[in-house]
């Protein structure tokens, strides 16, 4: 009799220890599906992590923290940095010259020796940063910089304390403009060409660059740079007086986004934005032109 209990005790122990090293395998399954699975929404996020994987990062928590210990450089373009920017940042376009672009970070490095220099742009599917911060690698060979790819907009709903919008500091976040409603000042490329009339003032706000001697309107728009903002108040109050609607377009649709910011504090009258920019003029198939003002196509 005592064989057989012993016989049965020893199978009760082997069965649990079957049905633990289960419940644990099943458990560790789930924590690896969960780890995968967050993983992969991080990477789908933020893109850039992965296409710049041999770039760091650093999160909107770690920049927080070594905020008073950091350099923050802007990575876009002027106009950008002027309407919405992190408190302390200092701007080096990423569009400047090889030259000019190391010059400035070896000062900036010169001047806050072993500080990390942290580039930002406007996060997630924005490349800028990881562009920034590989160029800071590779030409003017920095090796203590990151990239902050959460970008303005998240550290502005994070830390209005610490961002500066139209000049004024803290933000308050509620005058953040929502895509919505940049969405709804965007116009598909025929439709803002064939309301383009008489009745509206054309903008070309993209960079001379840009152009590149190309022209929606053959040259019947005004061309002007988004800095110039003696000529944007000029054409709208223009636009007030003679009770006309702003049609402006930029290079791909994303620069305009920035400029209603302006349009917004001026209290532009009606104005309207071609969605995809210059760019998007090549997509339009040819039969839609057909129904497109010939006025619109003549040279000033």
């Amino acid at each position: 009799m005592n064989s057989y209990r012993r016989i049965l005790l020893t199978l009760s122990v082997m069965l649990m220890a079957v049905v633990t090293c289960y419940v644990e395998a099943q458990s560790s399954s789930d924590q690896k599906g969960d780890s995968s699975s967050a993983k992969q929404s991080v990477k789908s996020e933020f893109p850039g992590r992965k296409l710049y994987a041999h770039v760091p990062y650093i999160t909107i928590e770690q920049l927080h923290d070594a905020y008073d210990n950091s350099v923050i450089v802007d990575s876009r373009s002027p106009f950008e940095y002027e309407t919405l920017r992190i408190t302390s940042a200092v701007n080096i376009p990423l569009s400047l010259d090889n030259i000019k672009y190391k010059e400035k970070l070896l000062l900036l490095a010169e001047a806050n020796p072993g500080k990390k220099i942290i580039f930002y742009c406007n996060g997630h599917t924005c490349m800028k940063s990881y562009k920034a911060t590989y160029k800071a690698m590779a030409i003017a060979k920095l090796d203590n910089v990151y990239a902050f790819d959460a970008g303005i907009f998240d550290w502005t709903k994070a830390y209005p304390d610490k961002a500066v919008l139209l000049g004024q500091t803290p933000v308050d976040t509620s005058k953040l403009i929502p895509k919505s409603k940049l969405n709804e000042r965007m116009l598909p490329a025929v439709e803002f060409i064939e309301k383009a009339d008489d009745n509206t003032i054309i903008l070309d706000v993209r960079s001379r660059n840009q152009r590149e001697g190309f022209y929606v309107f053959s040259r019947f728009e005004e061309s002007i740079s988004m800095e110039d903002k003696v000529s944007l108040n000029k054409y709208i109050e223009q636009a007030k007086a003679e009770n006309k609607a702003l049609f402006i377009y930029d290079a791909v649709g994303k620069q305009v986004r920035w400029l209603q910011y302006y349009l917004e504090q001026q209290n532009a009258g009606p104005y309207y934005f071609m969605k995809g920019g210059a760019l998007a003029f090549f997509d339009i198939p040819e039969n839609q032109f057909i129904n497109t003002p010939v006025k619109q196509l003549t040279t000033k």
